[in-house]
């Protein structure tokens, strides 16, 4: 199955909510673990689905995580999605009661949902992500450079990180670079790692970026 089906079904069934909160610690303790292996200071993204979001303990559920790995809630982000945040003044305080623990809030695929930008006012969020359907065609379509450059000056006019997705080539990352984008995910900088070559790979841009030789496997 795909993985949207895979989580559909999650979410029919419920299941989404022990899943998620394994996810959430899974994620936890590997940063953790990446510390204490002696890597730089990184955050995680989990998306949370829209079960998770109405559950009623999700803070406590979140809080709990923080404390059983000792992950310092700045590095954690929570990715939601534009139209999880229409839930009207509940969900306004349930992310301002996530926001107190110290964790991150990042809007998922922006652009894609709701037109409405009054939440972004009442919402205490920390990071925009410039989906990829806007990014993919950049520098290439006048439309899409147009979209995606408006998107990186309304993030930064109201103080927020913005992340591009979907980046997969030096052009993309040079007009993004240009507008103002903070940072990219994408696979102009790595396909999905594994936690055991994702550590091998940051080590080795590390020694590039020191000028230090690297050795490749042959």
């Amino acid at each position: 199955a795909t993985p949207d089906v895979f989580i559909r079904v999650l979410e029919e069934t419920g299941l989404i909510l022990p899943v998620g909160r394994w996810v959430l610690e899974q994620a936890a303790r590997q940063i953790v673990a990446w510390r204490r292996a002696g890597l730089p200071w990184l955050r995680v993204a989990v998306n949370l689905s829209a079960r998770q979001l109405r559950q009623g303990d999700l803070v406590r559920t979140v809080g709990e995580v923080l404390e059983a790995t000792g992950l310092p809630s700045a590095q954690l982000e929570l990715e939601l999605t534009e139209s999880m945040l229409m839930g009207g003044e509940q969900h306004a305080q349930l992310l301002h009661r996530l926001s107190a623990l110290g964790v991150q809030l990042a809007i998922d695929d922006f652009g894609t949902g709701w037109s409405s930008l009054s939440y972004l006012k009442r919402f205490n969020v920390d990071t925009l992500k410039v989906d990829r359907s806007f990014v993919r065609d950049t520098p290439h379509d006048p439309e899409d450079n147009a979209i995606t450059a408006a998107i990186i000056a309304l993030a930064r006019s109201l103080k927020l990180r913005v992340v591009a997705e979907g980046v997969e080539t030096p052009q993309q990352r040079r007009f993004l670079l240009d507008n103002g984008c903070d940072e990219f995910q994408g696979w102009l900088l790595s396909r999905p790692l594994s936690a055991q070559a994702f550590e091998a790979w940051w080590r080795q841009q590390l020694l590039l970026a020191s000028g230090a030789p690297v050795e490749h496997a042959t």
